[in-house]
């Protein structure tokens, strides 16, 4: 991981701590590279509820409760399809806060339509979703640390700016 990311663990730790809200993370392309980062703050226990890696869509079906029709009408890359992750991470963890992340970090895998390096990303916070969709450039890893760097960020933003 980076500094930056560490940095960002430990500020979402304290926001969180500071609502006594809990966070959850459903992950694909980044293969639990969330979960990682916020486990390796010390404490984050107190207030890190599970990661799921649902990398396949049989996973993101089983354990989050991703529809068939979603991921036949959208993909697994799409809005719908991190917003039904995060809802269900949030939900089958009991948390306030939950990250979803679904995305192509290749080297194959990209097409027009969703080139490499698109990533949906999908928030829970209290009740309310959100969705974005970014495109990184970069290998690989470059690819999957800036989807970590931006999760981490976006949820610390939304946190801030509930209510």
């Amino acid at each position: 991981m980076t500094d930056d990311i560490d940095q960002l663990a430990q500020l979402l730790g304290q926001k969180l701590v500071a609502r006594n809200w809990t966070i959850s993370c459903a992950e694909s392309c980044t293969g639990g590279g969330i979960g990682y980062a916020i486990t390796a703050i010390s404490g984050s226990s107190t207030w890190f509820k599970q990661g799921l890696i649902t990398y396949s869509n049989d996973a993101k079906q089983q354990l989050l409760g991703v529809t068939e029709q979603t991921l036949t009408s959208f993909g697994a890359v799409s809005a719908q399809t991190v917003q039904e992750m995060a809802r269900g991470a949030a939900q089958s963890a009991s948390a306030q806060v939950a990250i979803a992340v679904s995305g192509i970090a290749g080297p194959d895998g990209g097409t027009p339509d969703k080139p490499l390096g698109t990533v949906w990303f999908g928030f829970f916070i209290d009740g309310k979703s959100h969705n974005i969709k970014q495109l990184f450039n970069g290998n690989r890893q470059q690819v999957r640390l800036k989807a970590i760097e931006f999760a981490l960020s976006k949820v610390i933003r939304l946190i801030d700016s509930s209510s």
